[in-house]
């Protein structure tokens, strides 16, 4: 039994995503949640949110408790990257990328298999 979660077009680097998805890979939901709860990053915001939405979907699918759970896959894949322009001196412009990505996160059952 799995529920999935994703979360797409993050105004947010894909790296920084990375930084923290990384910490709680493989953990139980509730231990992710404490984990995530006192991280000083910002995307430790969007990820607690997207698993909370995970575990939201897999109540409401299989009935399933928060405390049975455990995160199953993880990752964060680049989007599209907007290119804007900064003015500088003398009439020039320099380019600015402002990057996005997607988020996609599974939770599965810890009594069955894995």
């Amino acid at each position: 039994m799995e529920a999935k979660a994703k979360q797409t077009d993050i105004k947010m680097t894909v790296r920084k995503l990375r930084r923290v998805i990384n910490e709680v890979r493989g953990k139980s939901v509730i231990e992710a949640l404490d984990m995530l709860r006192f991280m000083p990053y910002f995307a430790a915001r969007v990820v607690e949110k997207n698993l909370k939405a995970a575990v939201a979907n897999a109540r409401e699918q299989y009935g399933a408790s928060a405390e049975s759970l455990k995160i199953s896959q993880i990752f964060a894949d680049e989007s599209t990257t907007y290119k804007r322009a900064r003015t500088r001196a003398q009439g020039r412009m320099y380019a600015r990328t402002k990057r996005t990505s997607h988020l996609t996160l599974v939770v599965s059952d810890t009594k069955i298999g894995k």
